[in-house]
């Protein structure tokens, strides 16, 4: 089941939403060459905490960390460390804060000095077919029009979409009904109503769409190791349209 959200449930999300992107704003400037997962971890914490909110993912079924730090073939998941950013490489990270008892979550990731253009081109399209979905999000249409828009979008271009991982609903809890995939026919799953708040998030591969989750029991890389992105929005449906909570 769906849970609506009435203007002031969704006024007090979009405050904890505020702190999510202020968090992943100051990672723009801060993530470079040399820079630690761990640092950049530390970062988003204190920033959340600064705000007056808490990290939502740690501790989130045992989740060590507040970030998910996820380099190159990392899709989703990375637990932030020792491991120093190299230039070249892509991250993505991935937070939340629980502010006032209501969640936001978002994800970007983020080139690191210089990139080759086969890896901007999917940071490119992976970010804008978080918008194409995010399109979708309108009063009448069902959940699978922002999965189709998101898969139609990026196919062309010869990526693949993960299956593994989803979008999902979002409020006082950090995962609600209902799952929203990035892929999949249109016109399937619930109809969207005036007050839905969902979180969607796109996830990219450049190879094909397998994954597989390491040993640490988080950690969910390409099967076949090659680069992947993601990006990720938490957004309202309203009756003028999507509103994205998250903007950074």
């Amino acid at each position: 089941m769906i849970i609506l959200k009435s203007r002031a449930e969704i006024d007090k999300m979009r405050a904890a939403c505020r702190v999510v992107a202020g968090a992943l704003s100051g990672l723009r400037e801060y993530i470079k060459p040399g820079v630690t997962t761990g640092q950049i971890d530390a970062f988003a914490e204190k920033y959340i905490l600064g705000s007056g909110a808490v990290p939502a993912f740690k501790g989130y079924m045992g989740y060590p960390a507040t970030v998910c730090a996820s380099i190159n073939e990392v899709v989703v998941h990375g637990i932030p460390s020792g491991r120093a950013l190299k230039e070249g490489d892509i991250i993505g990270v991935d937070l939340g804060a629980v502010l006032d008892g209501f969640y936001g979550d978002a994800a970007v990731t983020y080139p690191v000095g210089e990139i080759t253009e086969e890896l901007a081109r999917l940071i490119e399209v992976t970010e804008a077919s978080l918008y194409k979905g995010i399109e979708m999000a309108i009063v009448g249409n069902r959940v699978s029009d922002i999965s189709h828009a998101v898969q139609s979008y990026v196919e062309p271009f010869g990526y693949s979409v993960v299956r593994d991982f989803v979008g999902h609903g979002i409020g006082r809890r950090l995962h609600e009904e209902p799952q929203v995939p990035n892929f999949g026919p249109p016109g399937q799953g619930p109809k969207l109503k005036a007050g839905a708040t969902l979180a969607i998030e796109p996830m990219i591969n450049i190879g094909d769409y397998h994954t597989v989750v390491m040993d640490d029991g988080w950690t969910a890389v390409t099967l076949d190791r090659k680069h992947s992105a993601h990006f990720e929005h938490t957004i309202a449906v309203t009756e003028e349209g999507p509103e994205i909570l998250t903007k950074i």
